[in-house]
């Protein structure tokens, strides 16, 4: 009887799992219902953006709820200096960014003006890279000081691009993945799978990209992008070295409005709410979800047909979100985020440690660092406001002017007046950034069960604004085809093939 006892909950789990699945004949929503209510955890980009998609496809009439602790922006975040925003977090989106630049488009944004700035590397003693105002004399510069190196570069960074722009056409077709893998896989196959996991620095080696450009060029932009070093997945790095080249713009009045854009177009209820707990309620057909939140008036909770988790889930971010009752439980998602902290500045760039006594003579807006160990920062940069009005011009190093410092760990005094000859006001923000990158770790689903999706797992691929759109979009269409059944729009094999054929 024990024995029974123990096994008749297995078979009614085992049952009810079957029917979670379900055959179409038995599933309530087979006549094409559309889903009554939606709800997305987060309102960063990926949430926002993924709002936005769901109601592009699942039409005007299903509800759409957002939860967010915070603020609206998530990683996109501005901080008021002397009476002026600036980008605290995510600040730079890349020209081919296509899903970004679609949003501005059609919200009425404007693209921020870009102010010229030349950038320099430092390794702690000296500046060892610079450029200059003459392309030519740059390029020429980098020819003798690295050969072939960069150019190999180059063309690594624009193969891997130009693959992974198919995804937009992927997407405008409906094509859905249900992994990261199989959306890695069907732009890149297996090469782009095997960049996830091994080091960049290994790829780039093997390409015969030298030992001097990775430590002076690549490491820099490595911790300027991501705070790490260049052991980053290779995929992780391609991504990041696309974002350093040139045609780069930001949102005029804050990258963050983007979000809250989405959110208003989507016609979504944003919940000021922490979500304290997942759990799903089996009846006939597939299962719903039960949220519990908290908020400032106390607790509620609501049953959701679809939920889509778009907040990093590992412990180290302190998502605070507990899955409860789900049979097999669900294992902690692998991987802590990696903290950088961002200093914004308000003062006089003590020039002479870069080596330059009269600040006049100094003409760089930011400046990267190599990896020695006596350098505690990763990168210092002039940043101008949000919102540049036509006169606007750059403060020339001599003038006080507003900085943004990133390191790893919190400035202490002394690094500050390093820095600084002299400060009004400094301004902290710590973020849980992106993962830590180690190549070992598998890349977490996107299916966590039946019509319950997590975004963020695609920040392990790549960091970035465009990649959690990216995700956005993925998600929206795979909850719409898994919803009605459409199975022949996810995980299909040799797209490039049947989009020619389709057309």
């Amino acid at each position: 009887a024990a024995m029974g006892g123990s096994l008749l909950p297995m078979l009614v789990v085992v049952l009810s799992a079957r029917s979670a699945v379900g055959e179409p004949a038995e599933s309530a929503h087979v006549d094409g219902a559309p889903p009554s209510k939606i709800a997305v955890v987060g309102a960063g980009i990926g949430g926002s953006a993924t709002a936005h998609f769901l109601r592009q496809h699942f039409g005007p009439e299903v509800q759409v709820d957002v939860f967010e602790k915070g603020e609206v922006g998530g990683r996109l975040a501005t901080v008021t200096v002397n009476h002026h925003d600036y980008e605290s977090g995510g600040s730079i989106i890349h020209s081919l960014n296509l899903h970004m630049q679609e949003f501005v488009k059609v919200l009425g944004l404007k693209y921020r003006r870009s102010v010229a700035g030349k950038t320099a590397v430092f390794n702690g003693e000296e500046v060892i890279l610079e450029e200059t105002d003459w392309y030519l004399l740059d390029l020429f510069r980098l020819w003798w000081r690295y050969g072939i190196s960069f150019i190999r570069l180059q063309m690594w960074v624009e193969e891997i691009m130009e693959k992974f722009m198919r995804i937009y056409k992927y997407q405008a077709h409906g094509y859905a993945f249900s992994s990261v893998e199989e959306l890695l896989d069907s732009l890149g196959g297996s090469g782009f799978i095997n960049m996830t996991r091994r080091p960049l620095s290994d790829s780039l080696l093997e390409l015969g990209v030298s030992q001097r450009f990775i430590d002076e060029v690549i490491a820099p932009v490595m911790r300027v992008n991501y705070g790490q070093n260049v052991s980053i997945p290779a995929f992780v790095g391609a991504v990041s070295l696309a974002g350093a080249q040139n045609n780069l713009w930001a949102v005029e009045g804050g990258n963050k409005l983007v979000c809250s854009g989405l959110l208003k177009m989507a016609n979504a209820n944003l919940l000021q709410a922490q979500v304290s707990s997942v759990s799903p309620v089996y009846s006939a057909e597939a299962p719903q979800y039960q949220l519990s939140y908290t908020t400032e008036a106390g607790t509620g909770s609501e049953l959701y047909d679809i939920v889509v988790l778009a907040t990093p889930l590992q412990e180290s971010v302190k998502s605070e979100v507990q899955f409860q009752g789900f049979t097999p439980p669900f294992d902690q998602l692998t991987g802590t985020y990696h903290s950088t902290v961002a200093t914004i500045v308000h003062g006089y760039l003590n020039t002479s440690f870069f080596g330059f006594p009269d600040p006049r003579l100094f003409p760089f807006a930011s400046v990267l660092t190599t990896e020695t160990p006596d350098v505690f920062f990763n990168s210092v940069a002039s940043v101008c406001p949000v919102n540049i009005s036509a006169g606007f011009r750059r403060k020339q190093p001599q003038e006080a002017g507003v900085y943004k410092v990133f390191s790893s760990q919190p400035l202490e005094k002394a690094q500050l007046k390093t820095l600084f000859r002299s400060y009004y006001s400094v301004q902290v923000t710590e973020w849980q950034a992106y993962p830590s990158y180690g190549s070992t770790l598998g890349l977490p689903p996107v299916e966590l069960h039946p019509n319950l999706y997590y975004l963020n797992g695609i920040e392990l691929a790549g960091s970035a604004m465009e990649m959690s759109s990216v995700a956005a979009k993925n998600i929206a269409l795979l909850a719409y085809h898994r919803w009605n059944r459409q199975t022949d729009m996810v995980d299909q094999r040799d797209l490039m093939h049947r989009i020619k054929t389709e057309l």
